[in-house]
C-alpha cells in the first residue's frame, strides 16, 4: 500500500460493485487500505469479488428499492466513503423513448443516487465523509441517441453540486464523468444493438475519444481513490471529466 492517497481505517460502500467500474473501484479502495462494502443486486457476484479482497464484505442492495437500501444500511454502523456507481443505459432519441423506459433509466440512475445518499447521509455527516457520484460525459454534452441517459447523468451532476452547496464543511461530494469505458456495460450495448457490426461500432467508440482508446475501469477507479483521499480535501462540488479528451475536443 502506497503512502500517497491511502485510505487506511476508512470504510467505503460502492453500489453496483460486482462488475465493471464498480468492481475496479472496490479493488482499488481495498488496495488503498479501506474496508469495502460491495453492494450489488447480484449477491453471488458480489460475494465472489469480496472473497478476493482483504476487509471486503458483500451486501445485497437493490438501489431502486428503499426497503432494500434501508436493510443494507441497518448493517452499517460507520461510513467514510460512498460511491454511487450503479447505473444503466438506454439507446434512443426522444421520439423513440417510451415513458416506461425513461422512468426506468431515471429510477436507476437518478432516484438511486438520491435514496442511497439520503440513507448514508447521517453516517457520512458523522465522519465528515466523501461521496463520489459516477456520472458520464453524457451529462455535459449531447450524445446521439441517448436522450434518457443524457438526462439522467445531467441530473447526477446537478445533485452533486447542490449537495456540496448545502454541506460545504460537513462532507465532500464530487462527480466523475467518464467517457466510454471498456466494461460489460459497453459489451452488452454492442451485442444488443450492433451484433452484426460490433468491431465497426467499437472502432467508432474509440475514435470518439481523441486519446485513441477506450477508458478502463481501473482509470476511473484510480480517480475515485484520489478524490476520497486526504490529498483531495480541497476538491468539492466538482464534476471531473475522465474521457481521453472527448469533451475538450
Amino acid at each position: 500500500m502506497s503512502d500517497s492517497f491511502h485510505l487506511k481505517n476508512k470504510i467505503a460502500l460502492v453500489t453496483g460493485a460486482a462488475s465493471g467500474i464498480g468492481a475496479a473501484t472496490a479493488r482499488e479502495l481495498a488496495h488503498a487500505g479501506a474496508q469495502v462494502f460491495i453492494a450489488d443486486l447480484n449477491l453471488t457476484a458480489a460475494e465472489s469479488l469480496a472473497s478476493e479482497l482483504t476487509e471486503a464484505r458483500a451486501i445485497r442492495m437493490d438501489v431502486t428499492d428503499s426497503a432494500s437500501i434501508a436493510e443494507a444500511f441497518a448493517r452499517i454502523s460507520h461510513l467514510d466513503i460512498l460511491v454511487n456507481n450503479a447505473g444503466i443505459g438506454l439507446v434512443g432519441d426522444i421520439a423513440r423513448t417510451s415513458e416506461e423506459d425513461f422512468e426506468r433509466v431515471m429510477r436507476v440512475n437518478v432516484n438511486s443516487v438520491f435514496m442511497v445518499t439520503k440513507a448514508a447521509l447521517p453516517l457520512l455527516l458523522a465522519s465528515r465523509g466523501s461521496i463520489i457520484n459516477i456520472g458520464s460525459v453524457a451529462g455535459s454534452v449531447g450524445v446521439k441517441q441517448r436522450f434518457a441517459y443524457c438526462a439522467s447523468k445531467g441530473a447526477v451532476q446537478a445533485m452533486t453540486r447542490q449537495i456540496a452547496v448545502d454541506y460545504p464543511k460537513e462532507l465532500r461530494v464530487n462527480c466523475i464523468a467518464p467517457g466510454t469505458v471498456q466494461t460489460p456495460f459497453v459489451e452488452g450495448y454492442l451485442e444488443k444493438y450492433h451484433s452484426h457490426e460490433i468491431e465497426k461500432v467499437r472502432a467508432e467508440l474509440v475514435a470518439r475519444q481523441p486519446i485513441g482508446r477506450l477508458g478502463t475501469p481501473e482509470d476511473i477507479a484510480s480517480l475515485v481513490r484520489y478524490l476520497c483521499s486526504q490529498e483531495a480535501e480541497f476538491i468539492n462540488g466538482a464534476v471531473i471529466p475522465i474521457d481521453g479528451g472527448w469533451t475538450a475536443a
